[in-house]
């Protein structure tokens, strides 16, 4: 059974935490789909994802595309993922549920702290997943650093 974990993201931008977070369920072994609700801000992370260094380079493709089920990391809208991840990275606010929780090894939720909009949104899906049973974990960077700030 897996667990959901929270990012409050309060000092880094979404496109410097997210590579980050990939490089490390990447060298956990993990697929992993970035689920987002915007199909123009997931083209944007996109590219983004380009723009890294050669040896930090994430290897990913955006969903739609011939090579789907081979993405070791696929840019998603939508709950269904062909390259079967073990790990799903909710951004903007895109939806998790418990299943997928119980499912996969890990299920990350990363949100911008300073949207009050997006912060009452992360605090709605820890109230479901964790009334629901899931393991779940809050991080905050408030301090500088990445520190675990409560768990269920």
């Amino acid at each position: 059974m897996g667990a959901a974990y929270f990012y409050h993201l309060t000092r880094r931008p979404l496109e410097e935490t997210l590579p980050m977070l990939l490089g490390k369920a990447r060298g956990a072994g993990w697929r992993v789909a970035v689920r987002g609700r915007d199909a123009a801000r997931l083209d944007w992370l996109d590219q983004r994802l380009w723009l890294g260094e050669a040896e930090e380079f994430l290897p990913h493709g955006r969903a739609g595309g011939k090579a789907d089920a081979r993405q070791p990391i696929l840019l998603t809208e939508t709950r269904a993922a062909p390259n079967e991840p073990q790990c799903v990275m909710a951004i903007d606010g895109a939806e998790v549920c418990p299943e997928e929780v119980a499912a996969l090894e890990r299920v990350c939720v990363l949100f911008d702290g300073t949207d009050p909009a997006a912060v009452q949104a992360a605090r709605v899906q820890w109230k479901a997943l964790t009334d629901a049973g899931c393991a779940a974990q809050y991080w905050s960077e408030e301090s500088g650093r990445w520190e675990k700030k409560a768990e269920r």
